[in-house]
């Protein structure tokens, strides 16, 4: 068995980082991506291998060189590199290269395990392709199989707005080839088409009329739950980080606070309504999405008013903001030189924007007497996460306005984004009774409403003029259109909105059920949120085992709580999800080597 790989490229999406080197000397986890590729192959016996090269041509081939001098390297220079694709690249290899034995080809922008290196090498069938199932994130050549056969090879041109990637996969770019299928018919008609018709495209074009022209027969080989990935831009090499790194990787996810839509997790650290929105509002975005993206939002004024309908109140009284995290310096800007009392623990954000806070612990409240006098009588503003994050306790909300009543001179913020969650009335809904103007609600919408991605939160109050200054210091356009155009929608769907908090509560109670009946588990906090707060039998270090443990072997991200509580045990917040996905945490953490 030989090797070709393709590393000629310019890398354009790569720059900065390909200003000065190819592509495939740019380092992941560690090692460079053609470097892992020719450790694998080397692990694998395969030796004589072809590298087309292009840009910086003398850099990689000193490279390889020096680090694989036992290596039988060809070396074919693509002078034309920069105006020609692939096809043209591999159009040199077959002409320059022996082909007398089987060859994988491979793009030299891969990363993948030894894993899918041996599922090629162990098909049995000569001419074979790697293939994934279509996911987000994805983009290039598809295939579309039946009983392993390829039937269609559909490159990125031909697949228009419509164009359903349901049944498709991915092609990996990593194939085996016959020595009789390169020097016939692959070969003879890729030549003409790179050298007469067009030599800026992919040689996948080739295979795909080989395949119409039922002239060749390609098999899939599904690499499905293999670990491989494709570096085509910056932000690849960030997700690359994450799955191919053997240590440190658990740091790079904390330090991310999201943007895990390439990366296949259950991911328990990060708060949602799972229910929430439903396949019609799904739909209805889906369909309208080319719209919203063309057009500008509306103003501020007007973003207030459909907020107003939604939480069906009187204009005036609300400010939407571009999710709840847009107040925090706001809030430091206007209470930042006054005497401010928070829980411990609670949400960071508070924590940052007033350092030198007074705190009242929260090791479960109940009631406001839990909450020493003097730390009230010494505040001149009052916070109250409720449910607090991330306790999960939470306060009456009609204690809460009696100490708001009783406490005129002092602010009082509440903030109330996991309300929905505890069962009882909010303050919001307590002040259309009582219209106390030194109360202030904050609330982020993502949690109740399962859309953390659209940035909505508000700041509520029943005095006008806090509103008004608020939103003097907002933008004209402070949201985007998808997350408006939410906001009209949502109001024909109140019914199942209830309904997925309800489903949600059920599904908490029940999580937190199972939970406590894991011998390694000390305490589940009672939660009126839709997350749980766990303190585990284990010390610090075996938590940060564990969490690699749930992220390697079954794809499950957890947070580590243990700083923020700061006490000296272990301690993780889970998010409740679907019931399905809580049992298979529930199932990892009991086949761990801790239970």
């Amino acid at each position: 068995m030989k090797a070709i790989i393709l590393a000629a490229g310019y890398g354009a999406r790569m720059k900065p980082y390909t200003d000065t080197k190819p592509k495939a000397l740019l380092e992941v986890a560690g090692q460079t991506i053609i470097g892992r590729m020719l450790n694998l192959l080397i692990a694998r016996g395969i030796s004589d291998i072809c590298v087309v090269t292009g840009y910086c041509r003398e850099q990689l081939e000193d490279y390889l060189r020096t680090s694989y001098p036992n290596l039988n390297l060809t070396f074919v220079f693509n002078e034309v590199f920069y105006r020609t694709n692939n096809i043209y690249s591999m159009h040199l290899a077959l002409e320059n290269f022996p082909l007398d034995d089987d060859v994988l080809l491979i793009e030299s922008d891969l990363i993948f395990s030894v894993e899918v290196l041996d599922r090629i090498l162990q098909s049995q069938h000569e001419n074979v392709a790697l293939v994934d199932r279509f996911k987000t994130g994805m983009d290039g050549t598809v295939v579309t199989v039946e009983d392993d056969l390829i039937l269609n090879v559909i490159p990125p041109h031909l697949q228009g707005p419509g164009f359903d990637f349901s049944d498709k996969y991915k092609t990996l770019n990593i194939y085996k080839f016959s020595s009789k299928f390169l020097q016939t018919s692959f070969k003879k008609l890729l030549s003409f088409y790179a050298t007469v018709y067009n030599d800026n495209c992919y040689y996948e074009l080739i295979l795909g009329i080989l395949i119409y022209m039922r002239h060749e027969q390609i098999f899939a080989c599904d690499v499905a739950g293999a670990n491989w990935f494709e570096i085509d831009d910056p932000n690849d090499l960030r997700l690359a980080e994450i799955k191919f790194y053997e240590s440190g990787f658990m740091e790079k996810m904390d330090e991310a606070f999201g943007g895990f839509w390439n990366i296949p997790i259950i991911d328990f650290a990060f708060i949602r309504n799972m229910y929430f929105p439903n396949d019609s509002i799904i739909a209805d975005i889906k369909h309208n999405l080319p719209l919203l993206m063309q057009n500008y939002g509306s103003s501020q004024i007007i973003l207030n008013e459909k907020l107003s309908h939604f939480l069906q109140i009187p204009f005036g009284f609300v400010c939407l903001l571009n999710g709840l995290s847009q107040i925090y310096p706001i809030l430091k800007d206007l209470y930042g030189e006054k005497s401010v009392l928070i829980p411990e623990p609670t949400f960071g954000e508070y924590l940052r924007v007033f350092p030198n806070a007074l705190k009242y612990k929260d090791e479960g409240l109940q009631t406001l007497t839990d909450i020493p006098i003097h730390l009230i009588e010494l505040a001149d503003v009052i916070i109250f996460v409720n449910p607090n994050n991330p306790t999960g306790s939470c306060i009456d909300s009609a204690e809460i306005i009696e100490l708001a009543r009783s406490e005129p001179t002092k602010t009082i913020i509440v903030d109330e984004s996991f309300i929905e969650f505890s069962e009882q009335p909010s303050v919001q809904e307590l002040l259309k009774l009582d219209e106390l103007k030194n109360v202030i609600i904050l609330k982020s919408l993502s949690k109740s409403l399962g859309i953390p991605g659209l940035r909505i939160g508000y700041i509520y109050s029943r005095d006008k003029e806090t509103i008004y200054e608020l939103n003097k210091r907002i933008p004209i356009w402070n949201t985007n259109s998808i997350a408006e155009y939410f906001l009209e929608i949502i109001l024909k769907h109140r019914s199942e909105l209830n309904a997925s908090i309800n489903s949600t509560i059920i599904d908490r109670n029940l999580f937190a059920q199972q939970l406590s009946e894991l011998p390694f588990i000390e305490k589940v906090y009672p939660s009126k949120a839709n997350f749980i707060l766990v303190r585990l039998k284990i010390e610090q270090d075996q938590l940060i085992q564990l969490r690699s443990y749930l992220f390697s072997e079954w794809n499950i991200y957890i947070k580590d709580l243990s700083l923020k509580l700061n006490d000296g045990g272990s301690y993780i917040r889970l998010a409740v999800r679907l019931p399905h996905e809580n049992l298979e945490l529930i199932n990892a953490l009991q086949q761990s080597k801790f239970c």
